[in-house]
């Protein structure tokens, strides 16, 4: 028991509060509890079908074909394929991170998953084509072009600034 509360211990004072302020304020704590029960659907909605396509990434793709592809020595085929799977993918940025955990489980190079999660974060398909018809084809090019160069150069950073030890960390945490 002490061991569930300890895990959910953050989801337990979520709903303490929600019930503190609808005691306190019902019509804002009304509409704490709806908000939260909304975003719990919308969650709910977009987390079963992200870890059925991880698990039959895991199941199909085999390590050796995940080290060749976007391992140490992929070079540019690995940043195009971690651009490519960041673009495409649909869903929120907190579906990226489990995929980012099968990516690096499978041998990925960091800095291609670290470009993985930027591409899912600024250059996803549908957000580009409602920024083209919201704020024009120049504003979406120009981002656009400015974002490629600048994922790349922040995951290549970042990979850098780590040492060793952290890299080895967050490997392990992955499950290599």
């Amino acid at each position: 028991m002490k061991m569930l509360v300890k895990r959910y211990k953050f989801f337990l004072v979520l709903i303490v509060i929600n019930i503190v302020i609808y005691a306190l304020y019902p019509t804002i704590g009304q509409r704490s509890i709806n908000i939260t029960w909304s975003n719990t659907v919308e969650m709910l909605s977009v987390i079963p079908p992200i870890f059925i396509l991880l698990g039959l990434l895991d199941v199909w793709v085999q390590r050796e074909t995940m080290i060749k592809l976007m391992g140490e020595k992929s070079g540019i085929l690995g940043i195009l394929i971690a651009f490519f799977l960041g673009s495409a993918a649909a869903g929120p940025l907190y579906a990226a991170f489990p995929m980012a955990g099968v990516l690096l489980k499978k041998g990925s190079k960091f800095s291609n998953v670290l470009i993985f999660i930027g591409a899912w974060s600024t250059t996803k398909i549908p957000m580009l084509l409602f920024e083209a018809s919201a704020l024009g084809w120049m504003f979406m090019i120009t981002r656009f072009v400015i974002n490629i160069p600048g994922i790349i150069l922040i995951a290549y950073i970042t990979e850098k600034l780590l040492n060793p030890n952290e890299k080895q960390y967050i490997f392990d945490s992955a499950g290599r």
